[in-house]
């Protein structure tokens, strides 16, 4: 017996247009991973804190490469 698969699970990670505050990146994170936007949204906060240089630059470059939703 042979079974044929039809069905594709393509989850893309872009930027959230619709629930954006600042770009769009922590919403599309969010609904990338189906976490609550106000955990994801935190998180990034106290990576800010606790590494300011490189979460800036994180967030600087993941604005400018991950595509709008």
């Amino acid at each position: 017996m042979r079974y044929q698969h039809s069905y594709s699970i393509e989850k893309t990670l872009a930027k959230d247009s619709i629930h954006k505050k600042l770009s769009g990146v922590c919403a599309g994170i969010a609904k990338h991973y189906d976490l609550p936007r106000i955990v994801v949204r935190v998180a990034a906060i106290f990576a800010l804190i606790t590494f300011p240089v490189a979460t800036g630059v994180a967030y600087i470059v993941a604005s400018l490469l991950m595509p709008t939703r």
